[in-house]
């Protein structure tokens, strides 16, 4: 069946379109046929090519508005030259990610996917979080009787760290030999490439749970294979992986201690509505001529 690009168009004329994973290559085979026609391109997951050929064939495109927080699938240098302004979702996401993490953080801790009956856990009895990159998704992840350690570029105020009762690391190394749970909530930047590796695999507790809520490159996956095998830490729970979808004969999929998650974080029926919202909003300021109130520069 062939599939179809979602195109919305208002009464003033101004077209937007929504470009899945599953659509991009009959977009582009196809583009001609409305490509005068586009002000303004949703993209919602996968990686979308905008290489020069797609953006010189869009001639009236305004912006590339991204659904999410992370545009590091997106060129925005290339973009950038061509006129076009780049946007994303931020504090949008916040809290269904923090959910994400902390359902991830209960999943493997009583062993729910793994179901073998009698599970004992750390859990309520004093367990230690330790928050890798505690910014305003890490910041939520708050919850039971837990101690939680953080390390950050930057230490947040004390009324911050009181309200939560969070201790600042800034260490990662010694967070990461204290900590039962570590949870990373970094974004994805070029210093932040596999900032979790084998030196950071092998100083953390043998029965410690790596969780991953941030991007897949921020981890090392050939280091946490080899940390799972060889029992340097207990378990791990990840909603990002690169690449997205891992395949079926992956590593990580073969362990019964290792809950993989396809990109879930923010699919929720409020966060989707409230980011669709958002995305028509800073759209519409592009093709009016107006400022962008979440534009990403590069």
């Amino acid at each position: 069946m062939e599939k179809n690009v979602i195109l919305y168009s208002l009464r003033s004329g101004i077209v937007f379109c929504t470009l899945y994973r599953e659509t991009y290559e009959w977009f582009v085979q196809r583009k001609a046929n409305f490509a005068d026609k586009i002000q303004a391109l949703f993209v919602w997951g996968g990686v979308i090519k905008f290489d020069q050929n797609l953006l010189k064939s869009l001639f009236n495109l305004k912006a590339v508005v991204n659904g999410g927080v992370g545009v590091d699938h997106l060129d925005i240098p290339l973009i950038n030259s061509f006129g076009v302004k780049v946007s994303n979702t931020p504090h949008v996401v916040d809290n269904a990610t923090a959910d994400i993490g902390m359902s991830l953080m209960l999943a493997s801790a009583r062993k729910i996917v793994e179901d073998e009956g009698h599970s004992f856990s750390k859990f309520r009895d004093g367990a230690t979080l330790g928050i890798i990159g505690m910014g305003r998704i890490g910041y939520k992840d708050e919850m039971f009787e837990m101690k939680i350690l953080y390390h950050n570029r930057n230490r947040r105020s004390e009324s911050d760290e009181r309200a939560v009762g969070a201790t600042y690391f800034a260490s990662m190394k010694e967070l990461l030999q204290r900590s039962d749970f570590v949870m990373v909530v970094v974004n994805l930047s070029p210093q932040m490439h596999k900032l979790i590796g084998a030196k950071e695999f092998a100083v953390m507790k043998p029965n410690s749970t790596f969780i991953n809520i941030s991007r897949g490159l921020v981890v090392d996956q050939d280091a946490l294979v080899n940390a799972l095998q060889k029992k340097m830490i207990r378990a791990a729970a990840l909603d990002v992986t690169y690449p997205e979808l891992l395949p079926r004969d992956h590593p990580l999929l073969s362990f019964p201690n290792v809950i993989v998650l396809p990109h879930v974080g923010i699919h929720t029926v409020e966060t989707s509505q409230i980011m669709v919202e958002r995305m028509v909003t800073n759209a519409l300021a592009a093709v009016t001529g107006g400022q962008l109130p979440d534009e990403v520069k590069a």
